[in-house]
């Protein structure tokens, strides 16, 4: 027997149901409810971990250590006397901006060559995605033996090219420059395949009406890319260049497998230090310290760039 409402007269169960219906109803409600997975992951994900540096970097915690003790900023000022800390940093705006600059500007001639239709297409977007599927440490291991010193099939190439002399052979990863110039490279080559897939995505995004407009009014190539193509693909563009500096500047997996930050501290980045400091160093307050100054780089890059994308956008 069905139990009815003796104010409504209509089911209860139905009546249970009418405010979930409401919720599911309203778009501001469902909204936030959609989101809330996404909100309590990152913030267990991240938010955690960074409230946990804040909480190391004000104390003098150390690997083995159970008691914590208040230090207030003294790890702070002892990052910022550090020379090694500057030439670090240095080193990690070299790295991320040269990078990203390679990958942006190949990532769009990928991209514009991958939008035409040729045979094995398929084939060509499988290649270039394989970087960015395979796991970052073994294809940096793979650049590693690439780069070995004795084996280095780079040199054995350029040798039978006779581009190398017979008394040259450079050490890749034992050169200051040369070292730099090949963790530059890895990183390219990482990243290139996520930075053309979205740029791939807005000239996909571009009206077919627009191109043919375009052609009609005889725009050649360099007209067309840089009236139209780029233009409009503008805003995506610096989507893919924040994905990638954001990446770039918190990596140290090629800098940790290629050079452990040498010779001689030229390849050593922020993330890197922060991790020989606090992990094999044992000053997890240090360490945390120097993470810390990741934050605020980050922070106005994100800002710069997703304004001027907007700005790109509407205009």
């Amino acid at each position: 027997m069905k139990r009815t409402s003796i104010l409504t007269g209509q089911p209860a169960q139905q009546l249970g149901e009418q405010p979930a219906r409401r919720l599911a109803d309203d778009d501001r409600w469902l909204g936030r409810a959609m989101l809330a997975p996404a909100v309590i992951y990152i913030a267990l994900l991240v938010g955690f971990p960074f409230a946990l540096s804040i909480y190391y970097s004000l104390s003098d915690a150390t690997v083995g250590s159970q008691v914590l003790h208040f230090v207030g900023l003294r790890n702070f000022i002892r990052v910022l006397e550090n020379p090694t800390f500057w030439r670090s940093l240095g080193n990690a705006l070299v790295f991320t901006l040269v990078s990203q600059a390679l990958v942006v500007v190949l990532a769009k001639i990928l991209a514009m060559a991958l939008y035409r239709d040729f045979r094995g297409k398929w084939l060509v977007r499988l290649l270039i995605l394989l970087p960015w599927v395979a796991p970052i440490s073994l294809g940096t291991i793979g650049w590693l033996w690439i780069f070995d010193p004795v084996y280095s099939v780079i040199n054995w190439i350029l040798r039978a090219a006779g581009v190398l002399g017979p008394h040259v052979w450079p050490v890749w990863l034992g050169q200051p420059s040369l070292a730099m110039a090949s963790v530059i490279l890895v990183d390219v080559w990482r990243l290139l395949p996520l930075a053309t897939v979205i740029i791939l995505a807005g000239l996909s995004g571009i009206p077919q009406d627009i191109h043919d407009a375009a052609a009609m009014d005889g725009a050649g190539f360099w007209r067309h890319l840089f009236r139209i193509n780029i233009p409009l693909v503008m805003p995506i563009m610096l989507v893919a260049l924040l994905f990638g500096i954001v990446f770039t500047f918190t990596d140290m997996i090629i800098i940790y497998v290629l050079t452990r930050g040498g010779p001689y501290d030229t390849t050593q980045v922020v993330a890197s230090l922060a991790f020989f400091t606090g992990i094999q160093g044992g000053d997890l307050a240090e360490g945390a310290a120097i993470s810390l100054f990741l934050f605020p780089v980050l922070v106005a890059v994100v800002i710069v760039l997703l304004t001027i994308a907007r700005r790109t956008e509407v205009t």
